[in-house]
């Protein structure tokens, strides 16, 4: 038998060893060492998959990461289903369960029984590739210095020992030596390794990839490359075919035809470039399969030939992407006819050695041939006569786009991969792209080398999220933050919202309470009792030196340097473009000494800003930052009875309004624990807000809630505080604000200084920044009262014609909510030239076609002359 398993060789599989799968729900068999191309091909099937886009058959092409066709969905052992499995390199793995594909796959399950590890390496040098040249190269560094760490990687599983690495592909070289490789386990498909790889020099031995031709027809299942025919029937003993066609232009398939009558495949014909030969086209059977070879000779003969097996041979290119991966640079070599390395990059100087080099043994003269011009030559300029000539099988990209490309202007090689896709998908252009390049010169009348080819960008081969992310994920990938008070919250049935890795209680339901009815029972307690809410998420960051004061001016809008210790002030930053980038309050503890909060989300970035500015602009001020967000547990005591349970668990602390007044801060013992308190208010109500060590948190929070419990007091969440410190048309960033939102445009123009300079400063004077139709914050009162405005919604013009498109809008709503101490619901928007706006009515029209209509109120809606705060009587 010549089709199918052989009954003798195979060294890499193990004939003791059957291994069960299936295939499109039919079961097989094949042998321990197999991949999943060899046991189909093994079983006979050579239709394996159907292409994107024109849906043809497609059948294995390849041995190796190559593969443009064999592209199948896996469901392993483990239940994860895997898409756009490469069959030619994945491992038969018993129990897998493989559907055929069109070109895409489809994420059916979730990876959570995947097993994926990341190892880092330093070694003195890294050899990619372990065939001889790579061997060579290995012994060599070995010799040269005996206690050299030398590692070498090859994607072979079996090339294992000796320092090397196998199953182990590197996927892309960076900067200063840098190189990150897959390990994938050789039994089973979910498990494997990212090597993080740091070498003192590396050596390319990464061989070379058989290229094809381009005729008509030459996407059938049956035909392979040349080289692959070969590894199959050596390595796994699997006969591609019962009779043969070998197609080439170099004597590198002198070996092939000797593999395959070796093991008795009858090799119909030997199709040479070199004398004048060539294969025009091909014929198929009722599926699709290879069934005839038509073959055209320099006296103008023509014939066909009976055959289940083509093999094409159109050269070989030196695998030269990792080379360019750190920019390295390619010329073409005339005499192997493929792009070699040049150049080495600026900053990873490697040495490319073997094939990979361009030393490609039993190469001979090559005959460099391309493309095939289709059968009737006066049909050449017709586009029907290039349909079928395929350059990148697994885009079902072919020569009709190529001309297509190049006659609409398009000169660029990278250009005229975007328009063709050729190179964007699994086989990244190692097969297709050289032949890309040289049809294209001689179709812009180019030299091949002039024309280069696309650049090779990294990963090599594909990998997975699964396999990137290693054991960062899940809790590790995304770390959920808690408080102190958390298990509190647990207890209480709390619903949770993330903000900023935190876990933070969104509103805390009684008795089958929906969001809405806790949420206007938390407010309305906040505004007539006494309520209390975990703030510990706040970021807060300790500066200390002689110049944090200095600091501070340049990173506000406002001045703090002139505040005194004891006080506390709300302070605006921008970007250097002078749009909003964070706001919170900073208090100062000593002349130099201050505590800043931030928002929960920008706390890490807040930090990063203060140190850019510290390392790179102003590195002679003398400050110091650093991070103490989860050293202070934060307790927001808040509403007109707060002072009483403030003043009992802090006894000793004069809460009234002329020893504490509002925007100071003051040391105490809270709940028997040393902590600060500051007199700040994000709700507009009379409000405390304690700072005790983290450890202490909890304890403190339940005496707060034992002191407060004959006061009816109720814990809020972060709803209810959006609610609270809407009603204040307190902006919140990233809210209110998208990242084109001044000061100014918050209505905050008060808090920016004129006097002095501060980041952002500068851009507030650009013509557009002062433009006098810029979106500004208003608020918003729905003509109906129980309408709620989605968050989001775009305004229009009272009068706008909704039926032409596009509607002129004029901004759009940022928060939206029910008031229980408005009774009724009230929104914030950014509207054009919104404070001159005040008293106008606009439009919302929501998706579902209804209309909701408001008026342009100011951004206030609650408490305007700020009386509540101080807690006075209203």
């Amino acid at each position: 038998m010549t089709t199918g398993r052989l009954p003798m060789g195979g060294a890499a599989i193990d004939r003791a060893r059957s291994i069960a799968f299936t295939f499109d729900d039919v079961q097989y068999t094949g042998f321990a060492g197999d991949t999943l191309a060899s046991a189909l091909l093994a079983n006979g099937i050579a239709v394996v998959a159907r292409s994107i886009y024109h849906d043809r058959p497609r059948g294995v092409m390849t041995a190796g990461p190559e593969e443009p066709n064999a592209l199948v969905q896996v469901v392993w052992p483990s239940g994860i289903s895997e898409p756009m499995v490469n069959a030619a390199t994945a491992p038969l793995v018993a129990g897998m369960r493989v559907r055929s594909l069109t070109g895409q796959g489809r994420l059916e399950t979730p990876d959570d029984g995947a097993r994926f590890d990341a190892v880092y390496a330093h070694v003195e040098v890294l050899v990619i590739g372990a065939g001889a040249a790579g061997r060579s190269a290995c012994a060599e560094a070995r010799a040269a210095d005996p206690d050299a760490r030398v590692l070498v990687l090859d994607r072979d599983p079996a090339a294992f020992g000796d320092g090397i690495q196998g199953n182990t592909t590197a996927t892309g070289v960076y900067d200063h030596d840098y190189v990150i490789a897959v390990q994938q386990h050789p039994v089973a498909g979910t498990e494997g390794r990212l090597w993080r790889i740091r070498a003192g020099r590396v050596v390319l031995a990464t061989g070379a990839t058989e290229r094809g031709i381009a005729f008509a027809d030459n996407d059938r299942p049956g035909i392979m490359l040349a080289g692959a025919a070969a590894t199959y029937i050596r390595r796994y003993a699997v006969g591609p075919g019962e009779r043969a066609v070998v197609f080439t232009n170099n004597d590198t398939t002198g070996d092939v035809v000797a593999a395959l009558t070796q093991v008795g495949v009858e090799v119909a014909a030997v199709v040479d470039v070199r004398r004048g030969e060539v294969v025009v086209g091909t014929d198929g059977d009722s599926e699709g399969r290879l069934a005839a070879v038509r073959i055209a000779r320099r006296d103008g003969g023509q014939g066909t030939v009976v055959a289940d097996l083509l093999l094409v041979s159109g050269g070989w290119n030196p695998n030269v992407a990792l080379w360019t991966h750190a920019r390295g640079t390619l010329r073409f070599d005339e005499r192997i006819a493929a792009f070699v390395a040049d150049r080495p990059g600026p900053t990873t100087p490697m040495t490319a050695v073997g094939a990979a080099a361009g030393e490609i043994t039993d190469l001979g003269e090559i005959a460099p041939m391309w493309i095939v011009p289709p059968p009737d030559a006066e049909d050449a300029d017709g586009a029907d006569a290039w349909s079928t000539h395929y350059v990148d099988p697994g885009r079902d990209a072919t020569v009709a786009g190529l001309r297509q490309a190049l006659g609409a202007g398009l000169e660029s090689i990278e250009h005229v991969k975007r328009y063709t896709t050729i190179g964007t998908g699994i086989e990244q252009g190692r097969t297709g792209g050289v032949i890309a390049s040289a049809i294209a010169a001689s179709l812009l009348g180019q030299e091949v080398g002039a024309v280069g080819v696309p650049t090779f960008r990294p990963p090599l081969v594909p990998v997975s999220f699964a396999q990137v992310a290693g054991r960062d994920r899940g809790a590790l990938s995304d770390p959920i933050r808690v408080t102190a008070i958390h298990p509190w919250h647990l207890e209480r049935a709390a619903v949770f919202e993330d903000v900023g890795q935190w876990r933070r209680p969104r509103y805390f339901p009684i008795d089958r309470e929906t969001m809405d009815q806790a949420v206007l029972r938390e407010c309305a307690v906040a505004r007539t009792s006494v309520a209390v809410m975990d703030a510990s998420t706040l970021g807060k960051i300790d500066i200390q030196g002689p110049d944090a004061g200095i600091l501070l001016d340049r990173i506000y809008t406002n001045t703090f340097s002139m505040l005194k210790v004891g006080s506390c002030r709300y302070g605006l930053m921008c970007r250097p473009d002078g749009m909003v980038f964070d706001d919170g309050v900073t208090s100062r503890l000593t002349d130099d000494r201050f505590h800043m909060t931030t928002t929960t989300g920008n706390a890490a970035a807040v930090l990063d800003h203060l140190e850019e500015w510290l390392q790179t602009e102003w590195p002679e001020l003398r400050v110091r930052c650093t991070s103490v967000t989860e050293q202070w547990s934060t307790l927001a005591v808040v509403g007109p009875r707060s002072r009483e349970v403030v003043a009992a668990i802090a006894p000793g602390l004069d809460v009234t309004n002329d020893a504490f007044p509002f925007m100071t801060w003051r040391d105490a013992v809270i709940a028997s624990v040393a902590g600060r308190v500051f007199r700040i208010s994000f709700s507009g109500e009379l409000a405390f807000e304690l700072n005790v060590p983290t450890p202490h948190g909890l304890m403190v929070w339940e005496a707060v809630m034992a002191a407060g419990a004959p006061l009816g007091i109720t814990p809020y969440g972060t709803e209810a505080m959006h609610v609270l410190r809407g009603e204040k048309g307190y902006p919140i960033i990233g809210q209110e604000t998208d990242g084109t939102v001044t000061p100014q445009d918050l209505g905050m123009d008060g808090l920016v200084s004129k006097k002095k300079s501060f980041v952002g400063g500068r851009s507030h004077r650009r013509p557009d920044a002062i433009r006098p139709n810029r979106k500004q914050l208003v608020g918003l009162l729905p003509i109906d009262p129980e309408a709620l405005l989605p968050e989001g919604a775009q305004l229009v013009p009272l009068d706008a014609d909704l039926a032409t498109t596009p509607v002129p809008m004029l901004g759009h709503v940022t928060s939206s909510y029910r008031s229980a101490a408005l009774g009724r619901t009230f929104a914030l928007a950014l509207i054009k030239g919104g404070r001159a706006r005040l008293g106008e009515r606009v439009l919302a029209p929501l998706a579902d076609g209804s209309i909701i209509e408001a008026v342009i109120t100011s951004s206030v809606a609650f408490d305007p002359e700020n009386r509540r705060r101080d807690g006075e009587p209203v």
